[in-house]
This record gives structure tokens, C-alpha cells and sequence, in this order.
């Protein structure tokens, strides 16, 4: 309920300034990539609208590949229930899958808190980040995250049946995936190397990256090179991985030159990662979780692309948060709902602003 209740003032807000903007906010929660998922949903990766191009306004055979299958095949699953579009499929999707997200974030809170507090904070946190409001729009980031929180729950306890299966299905979701595959995989192969849980870590080692695999392995077959994914997100949306340098020159000019208020904000909540992953190696917490958020912190700030949107893909990196939500449930209570406020209308406002009245955020 709480979760709901954070997502319904990010909408209201959301409304707000799509209307101060003269912009439908049906639109919005359907923009940029929401189009391409709704697109592949209805008609397939081979009858999406040829009008619609990459990052540089160019289209190719191959460039609706750029997106993974989960989360449309999830939109026509949701798109089947009697009278739900297929826009109405995505939303739906969306909210479900963030509540699935946040009852696994309850139960991590309570597990490394030690209080249902924690757990509680933890999915405030979680649903008020900032470009939070994703996980209402038709974008995959709420189901990649739901994902990621269970299978790293099956990891932490030691069910490698639930980790295995939840890794594979966020290969067939986005990308990031890989840090995921990584993590799962490191944890298997310690269990088996002590012979701990039998044939069960082996299952969840060959489980975890196989729907990744399926996916670039199909993508590679269409464009006929194995690396074919990863070529055509760096033709059509400069996407690669450069060890951070555009990112860190990204940085350095919002600090140093005139920017607008949207470009400092991302500058400064990219800082605030950075400073949450320190606090995350000085909590101790568990190292899948604390490997999680590296990786993705590493994938996310270590690759060119468009720098307006490191935010939103920061957003599966749900443990950097866990150290917040400690804090908080140390202090009074009325300290803790305040913050909590403030942060809910800073992160609602911050995806609201990015939506409607600035360009290329998302």
C-alpha cells in the first residue's frame, strides 16, 4: 500500500506538470521507449513502425533488436484480459511487477535490518528515487527490478531454484542483466566449490545466463554477427562502454560551466550513488548485494550514450539505498516520515520534470 501510495503522488504530479506543459500524460507514460515495447508488443520486431528511428534518427533492418522480448511478451499477456489495451497491458504490467518489487524489498529490509522498519523504508526509498516514475510508465525498468530483487533474495537464501529462474527471465528484460548473471554466478560456484546444497547451485549456474544468451544469440543469428547487439546499440545509440571517461567529462562540465537545473540535479544524484556505494562497503551488508550494485553502478557510469538517462538506469541499483533506510529507522520517527516526504516530491517531481518540461531525460 505504501509503494501505491508513493507511485499515485508521482502520477498527480506527473499530471500536474504535463498539463502546466500542455501535454497528455498518457502520452508521457507511453513516450520514447515505452513506443518501441508497445510497438514490438502489438506488431513484432518486424512490424514496427518504420518511421520510428534510433538515437540518431536513422532506421535499420536490425534496430528494433535494441530491445529486449520480456517485457513485451509480458504486455501481451497483460493485453489479454478482456477490454485492456495494449497501452493499459503495459501500465498494469508495470505496477504489478513494482509491487512485486517491493514486497521482496520488504522482506531484504527485514532480513539485513532486523525490523520491519527497514523493510518498510527500504520500498519508500525504492518507489521515491528519483526517474522513479518508470516504474509507471511502459518501461521494463519495474520488471528487470522485480526480477533482480528475487533472484538475489533466492541467492541470500540459498534457494538457487528461484535464483536461477528470475536471472534468466531479466536476460530476456534489459542489458543489465549481466551484472546479475555475474553475481548469481560467482554465488554458485562458491556454494559448489564448498559443497554446499548438492546438484541445486549447479542448476542455478546454468540457469542464469541463459535467457541473455537465447536473446544476443538470436540477435547475432538475425544480423548475422555475433556481436550484432551490441553493434547496432553503439551505431544507433553510441552506446558503449568506455570506462566512464564520457561520463566523468559529463561531470566535471555540469560542475564547472552553466547548466541547466535538470543537468546539476542528475550531477549531483550520480555523486550521491557514488557516496551510498562507500557507505554500502562500510554497512557490511551481504556481498551479492553489495557485488549487485557495483556492477550495476560500473555498467551504468562506465558507458557513453545519452548522459541525461544514468539516473534512470542507476534505478536497479536498489541496495545503495539499503544504508538510507538503517539511518532512518535509527532516528525519531517524525525525522524519518519528514525525510521520507521530502524525498517522495523530490523524486516525483524529478521524473515529472524530466517527462514534460525537459527533452531527452529519459
Amino acid at each position: 500500500m505504501v509503494y501505491l501510495a508513493i507511485r499515485l503522488v508521482g502520477l498527480l504530479v506527473l499530471a500536474w506538470l504535463s498539463a502546466a506543459n500542455d501535454e497528455a500524460i498518457l502520452d508521457n507514460l507511453r513516450a520514447w521507449d515505452g513506443q518501441w515495447y508497445l510497438e514490438i508488443a502489438q506488431h513484432g520486431y518486424g512490424g514496427v513502425d518504420p518511421s520510428m528511428v534510433d538515437g540518431f534518427g536513422n532506421r535499420y533492418p536490425e534496430t528494433p533488436l535494441a530491445f529486449f522480448p520480456g517485457y513485451p511478451l509480458l504486455i501481451m499477456a497483460f493485453s489479454l484480459i478482456p477490454g485492456v489495451s495494449a497501452t493499459g497491458g503495459a501500465i498494469t504490467a508495470s505496477l504489478a511487477c513494482g509491487v512485486a518489487a517491493a514486497y521482496g524489498l520488504a522482506r531484504l529490509g527485514r532480513r539485513i535490518g532486523g525490523s520491519e522498519g527497514v523493510g518498510l523504508l527500504l520500498v519508500v526509498l525504492f518507489a521515491a528515487a528519483p526517474m522513479s516514475v518508470v516504474l509507471s510508465m511502459a518501461y521494463s525498468e519495474a520488471l528487470f527490478c522485480a526480477l533482480a530483487i528475487w533472484a538475489l533474495i533466492g541467492v541470500i537464501e540459498r534457494n538457487w531454484l528461484l535464483a536461477g529462474l528470475c536471472c534468466a527471465a531479466a536476460g530476456l528484460v534489459r542489458p543489465t542483466a549481466a551484472a546479475l548473471i555475474g553475481v548469481i554466478g560467482l554465488a554458485a560456484l562458491i556454494a559448489i566449490v564448498q559443497r554446499k546444497d548438492t546438484w541445486r547451485p549447479w542448476l542455478a549456474m546454468l540457469l542464469a545466463p541463459s535467457g541473455m544468451l537465447l536473446y544476443i544469440g538470436w540477435v547475432g543469428v538475425q544480423t548475422g554477427n555475433l556481436t550484432g547487439y551490441f553493434a547496432l546499440q553503439q551505431r544507433g545509440w553510441s552506446s558503449q562502454f568506455d570506462g566512464g571517461v564520457a561520463t566523468a567529462q559529463f561531470l566535471l562540465e555540469s560542475l564547472t560551466t552553466e547548466k541547466s537545473v535538470f543537468e546539476t540535479f542528475t550531477t549531483w544524484v550520480v555523486l550521491a550513488a557514488l557516496v551510498l556505494m562507500v557507505l554500502c562497503l562500510r554497512q557490511r551488508m551481504p556481498w551479492p548485494l553489495l557485488l549487485f550494485a557495483a556492477a550495476v553502478l560500473v555498467l551504468d557510469l562506465g558507458s557513453d550514450g545519452l548522459m541525461y538517462s544514468k539516473v534512470r538506469l542507476m534505478l536497479p541499483a536498489f541496495p545503495l539505498l539499503i544504508p538510507v533506510a538503517i539511518g532512518l529507522a535509527r532516528r525519531r520517527t517524525t525525522t524519518a516520515v519528514t525525510t521520507a516526504v521530502l524525498l517522495v516530491f523530490f523524486g516525483s517531481w524529478f521524473g515529472a520534470y524530466s517527462l514534460t518540461a525537459w527533452q531527452y531525460a529519459i
